[in-house]
């Protein structure tokens, strides 16, 4: 019983992160992808917000399904075996007391010494998962064979626009009508409008982190970070 707890809590941890790892390949941010993960595994952990993003595409959906399932299962398997494991016929010190040990050892005491095992066991397993090396190199091998399966497709504008609170970037063109022609950046008072310009392309230069004080021309192409609603409300 106790070996099947312990391969159960395994591959609870595995199917986890390659959930979270499948989330991520269809655009999800990836401490969202894991908190989702985790969320759908144990049925806990859902916002409004985050499940629309679950919700409201096909692939995730199915990932979402399988683990939720899953999850189901293992909790009843390790409720299962965490039981069973307390019965001092069925404990390691019982069986060892029996085939080896020259006395017998009292069932009060089997049964705390089994539940200290499992103490220790959960702990070790906890370290291991959680280490930052082991995780990654674990991460990045599952992630390499998700990927040969080439299964997910790329997330469409609308969840991007959705998982990144309407953030991106967006290049615009200044035309004959822009309200920012002639016009420096800091006369432009974008920044006002949460709007930074990245870089500018004036024929075939390209100006990175552009001053202040430089001047927007008709022509220009300026690559802006900001709210896209902002962006077009204001520059297109």
């Amino acid at each position: 019983m106790l070996i099947l707890f312990i391969v159960t809590l395994i591959v609870s941890f595995t199917v986890v992160r390659i959930g979270a790892i499948a989330f991520q390949l269809t655009g999800l941010e990836w401490s969202l992808a894991k908190f989702q993960a985790l969320s759908c595994f144990s049925g806990t952990g859902f916002t409004t917000k985050e499940a629309e993003l679950i919700t409201g595409n096909k692939q995730r959906r199915r990932i979402a399904s399988a683990l939720i399932i899953l999850g189901n299962a293992g909790l009843v398997i390790m409720i299962a075996t965490l039981a069973g494991s307390f019965i001092p016929q069925e404990t390691i010190l019982s069986k060892l007391s029996e085939s080896f040990l020259p006395f017998h050892i009292p069932p009060y005491l089997v049964i705390w010494a089994n539940l200290a095992i499992i103490v220790v066991v959960v702990y070790v397993i906890y370290r291991v998962f959680t280490h930052e090396r082991f995780v990654r190199r674990v991460t990045n091998f599952l992630r390499k064979k998700i990927i040969k399966k080439e299964i997910f497709q790329k997330v469409s504008f609308e969840e991007l626009l959705l998982a990144t609170g309407g953030y991106g970037v967006s290049k615009i063109t200044v035309s004959t009508g822009s309200p920012m022609l002639d016009k420096t950046l800091f006369q432009s008072e974008l920044r006002k409008d949460d709007i930074t310009v990245l870089a500018i392309t004036r024929d075939v230069e390209t100006i990175p982190n552009p001053a202040a004080d430089t001047k927007i021309l008709l022509g220009d192409e300026l690559i802006c970070f900001g709210k896209l609603e902002n962006i077009r409300k204001n520059l297109a």
